[in-house]
């Protein structure tokens, strides 16, 4: 038993089964917060407390599919590459708004943080908390986070978009196609990008342009934030 638990091909096929199931009942209810993501984690996480399986063993097959997350980050291009005609009219309002969605990200950390009464190094693992697994984990090692803790907050304020993401929306009645799609991508990366691609074209191919320059904005200027606080 212990040498099929700690094989590879067990993590893998988990967390395969723990999203099929997840597809299929998000797919049968239609209900916002029945996300396929949100109830593979929260099958997965309650599969290995009930049967005492450690998260070291899932995680020899789990890091192959984490391995995965950057060329797959790297097929958002295709939608992206569609939509060329929106971002040459409307380059100047997108760099503006994934700007000042990067900036608002990093200063709500801060001042949650400060509220508080967080740690530094609490505070520099959830700053790049709106940016992809493979550029967070990077940015809050260098600024002196724990690239663990990061992991996790990237993962929840994916989630979190994805499952939010058309009731903000709605809410805030942001009916433009382009705006929304920059929304989600700035304030949710990749995990965001796959809702908004449900969505409409327009919106995943701006979600997705939006990751990368809001990672790239991240990177730069959290040293410098952080030199002045």
């Amino acid at each position: 038993m212990n040498a099929i638990v700690n094989s590879p091909l067990f993590g893998i096929l988990l967390t395969l089964v723990a999203f099929e199931i997840g597809a299929l009942i998000s797919k049968k209810f239609r209900y916002t917060l029945l996300n396929p993501l949100l109830i593979a984690n929260v099958l997965i996480v309650g599969f290995l407390l009930l049967t005492g399986i450690s998260l070291e063993s899932y995680n020899v097959g789990g890091d192959y599919i984490s391995l995965l997350l950057s060329p797959a980050t790297v097929i958002l291009a295709v939608p992206l590459y569609k939509q060329l005609h929106n971002i040459r009219k409307f380059w100047k309002p997108v760099l503006a708004g994934i700007f000042a969605g990067s900036l608002t990200s990093m200063a709500c950390v801060i001042g949650v943080s400060k509220l508080l009464g967080l740690g530094g190094t609490l505070m520099l693992s959830l700053l790049p908390k709106s940016i992809t697994i493979p550029m967070g984990s990077v940015v809050s090692e260098q600024i002196g986070g724990i690239p663990s803790v990061t992991i996790i907050a990237i993962t929840i304020t994916g989630i979190t978009g994805a499952v939010a993401a058309p009731v903000v929306c709605k809410f805030c009645r942001i009916k433009n196609s382009v705006a929304q799609g920059i929304a989600i991508g700035t304030a949710s990366h990749a995990l965001g990008t796959t809702k908004a691609m449900e969505m409409g074209e327009t919106q995943g191919a701006m979600s997705s342009l939006s990751i990368g320059i809001a990672g790239l904005f991240t990177a730069i200027t959290a040293p410098i934030i952080l030199s002045f606080i």
